[in-house]
C-alpha cells in the first residue's frame, strides 16, 4: 500500500519531511524558508517539453545553489538530431524566487545568451524563449503557451536515507494541449494544436552530493482527441512509501506501483540504444521502448558535473488501469533517461 499526502506543511520547524508519499494534486506545502539545511543543497527547477511526437522542445530554468542554468533543446525524433544550448550564471542561492506551487507562479531570467521567462497564472502557462546563436549561426525564438485545464498530476514528497534533512518534493503535469510557435531564423514554425501536448517537471529539494536517477515520460493525442501518457521514475530518494509511476488517461491518474526501465546491458556496459523493456511488479504494464535519439548533454563546472543521457523513441505495450480494464498502446513518442548528478 503507498501513502498518500495529507494537506499541510511539507516540513516541520527543523526543516525534516513530515510526510513521505504521493498525492494527484498540490498536498504540501513548500516554503524554501522551512528548509534548515545548507544553501549550497538546496535545488530548484521548472522544466518543460513540449512535443509532436516527431520533434520536441525543451525548456529549463533551475537554481541549483552553485549554479544558475537556462536552457533550450530542440530533438528531430525522424532526423535523429538534436541541438542543446546552456548558459549558467554562479551562485545564485535563491534570487530568482522559484514558484512555491506549481500550479501558480512565475520564473524568468537570462543566463548568458539565453533568455527564458516561464509565467502562469492558474489557467494558462506561457514560456517565451530566445537564444542567440542557437543553430548555424542564427537565432531562437518561441512563445508557446500550454493550456491547464484541472486534471491529476504525479506529485511526490521523498526522503533521502541517511540525511533527515534531505527531501525531493516533485510535480509532473502530463498532455496539457499546446499552442504557439518557434524560429530559427527566419524559418518559422507553428505548433500543430491537433498533436501537440506539453509536461512540466516542477522539482523543489534538498539532495545528496553524488545521485543518479531514472526517468521515463510520454504524452500522445490518441485519434478521438484525447490523451494517454505517463511518469515513471527512480533514484530521486527512499520511495518506500510511494513510488512516481502513474498512467494518464484523459487527464486522470492510474497509480503503478514499483517498475524496471529493462535497460540491455548493465553499468558502464548499457547500452542505451537498444530496445529497453518496461515492466512493474504487479503485472499491470508491459512495453518496449525503441530508441531513435539520445539527447546526451554534459555540464562539467568543476565540482558541479550533470551527464544526461536522455532518450527519445518510441512506446508500445500496454497497461492494467485502476478499475481492471487494459489499455494497449503503439507507436507513442517520449523518452528516457538516465541522469548522473554530481552537486
Amino acid at each position: 500500500m503507498q501513502n498518500v499526502l495529507a494537506k499541510g506543511r511539507l516540513l516541520d520547524d527543523q526543516g525534516k519531511l513530515l510526510q513521505a508519499g504521493y498525492s494527484t494534486t498540490y498536498a504540501r506545502t513548500y516554503r524554501r524558508d522551512d528548509i534548515k539545511a545548507s544553501k549550497w543543497r538546496i535545488k530548484e527547477w521548472d522544466y518543460y517539453l513540449v512535443s509532436d511526437g516527431e520533434r520536441a522542445l525543451a525548456f529549463t530554468l533551475s537554481d541549483i545553489g552553485y549554479l544558475a542554468l537556462a536552457s533550450i533543446s530542440l530533438v528531430d525524433l525522424k532526423e535523429k538530431n538534436f541541438v542543446t544550448k546552456t548558459g549558467i550564471s554562479p551562485f545564485p542561492f535563491g534570487k530568482h524566487n522559484f514558484p512555491s506551487d506549481f500550479n501558480k507562479g512565475d520564473v524568468g531570467f537570462e543566463c548568458g545568451k539565453i533568455a527564458i521567462s516561464m509565467r502562469n497564472d492558474g489557467r494558462a502557462r506561457r514560456i517565451k524563449a530566445e537564444c542567440k546563436n542557437f543553430k548555424d549561426g542564427k537565432n531562437f525564438f518561441a512563445e508557446i503557451t500550454l493550456s491547464q485545464p484541472p486534471r491529476d498530476a504525479m506529485v511526490i514528497a521523498t526522503p533521502f536515507p541517511g540525511n533527515d534533512l534531505a527531501f525531493y518534493y516533485n510535480a509532473k503535469v502530463n498532455c496539457m494541449a499546446a499552442s504557439g510557435y518557434y524560429e530559427i531564423g527566419d524559418e518559422m514554425t507553428v505548433l500543430d494544436t491537433t498533436k501537440s501536448l506539453g509536461t512540466l517537471d516542477w522539482g523543489r529539494g534538498v539532495w545528496p552530493y553524488s545521485n543518479t536517477w531514472y526517468w521515463s515520460s510520454m504524452q500522445h493525442r490518441t485519434e478521438s482527441g484525447g490523451t494517454i501518457g505517463f511518469n515513471l521514475g527512480y533514484g530521486f530518494g527512499d520511495t518506500s512509501q510511494a513510488t512516481e509511476n502513474m498512467f494518464f488517461v484523459n487527464g486522470r491518474a492510474h497509480k503503478l506501483n514499483n517498475v524496471d526501465f529493462g535497460i540491455p546491458g548493465k553499468g558502464r556496459k548499457a547500452d542505451l540504444m537498444k530496445p529497453w523493456r518496461f515492466t512493474d511488479d504487479e503485472g499491470r504494464l508491459e512495453m518496449t521502448f525503441t530508441p531513435a535519439v539520445n539527447r546526451r548533454d554534459v555540464t562539467n563546472a568543476g565540482i558541479v558535473c550533470t551527464a544526461q543521457n536522455q532518450v527519445f523513441g518510441h512506446f508500445s505495450g500496454h497497461v492494467v488501469l485502476d478499475d481492471g480494464s487494459t489499455l494497449e498502446f503503439e507507436n507513442c513518442a517520449g523518452f528516457a533517461e538516465k541522469v548522473v548528478n554530481r552537486w
